[in-house]
């Protein structure tokens, strides 16, 4: 059985035993702790159900494994035939681990 879920505006498909990477500023929970998702757009398996934008009565739940960062992306900026408009920055995502124990459809 897997769920298609919906956090932070992006869409995961997961499984019982998944690890996802989720960003930190939707969740805000703490490492060991336990979260679940309710916004679930699908459930497969057997007999699949599709919601309407949401299946009703659906739930993912899951457990913190640890806070990290993403890979550091490179943002530059240039406009052509200006001296000296460029700029150059870096960011890096806050991301949290879960590990993905139960669906409910």
């Amino acid at each position: 059985m897997y769920a298609v879920i919906k956090s932070g505006g992006k869409q995961y498909r997961v499984a019982e035993g998944d690890t996802v990477r989720v960003e930190r500023d939707v969740l805000g929970t703490l490492e060991g702790e336990n979260v679940s998702f309710n916004e679930v757009l699908l459930v497969g398996g057997d007999s699949p159900k599709v919601g309407a934008p949401l299946v009703a009565g659906a739930s993912v739940s899951g457990k913190v494994l640890r806070e990290m960062r993403g890979e550091k992306i490179i943002v530059f900026r240039k406009k052509r035939r200006q001296h000296h408009i460029k700029s150059k920055q870096g960011h890096r995502q806050d991301l949290v681990e879960v590990r993905i124990e139960r669906i409910k459809a």
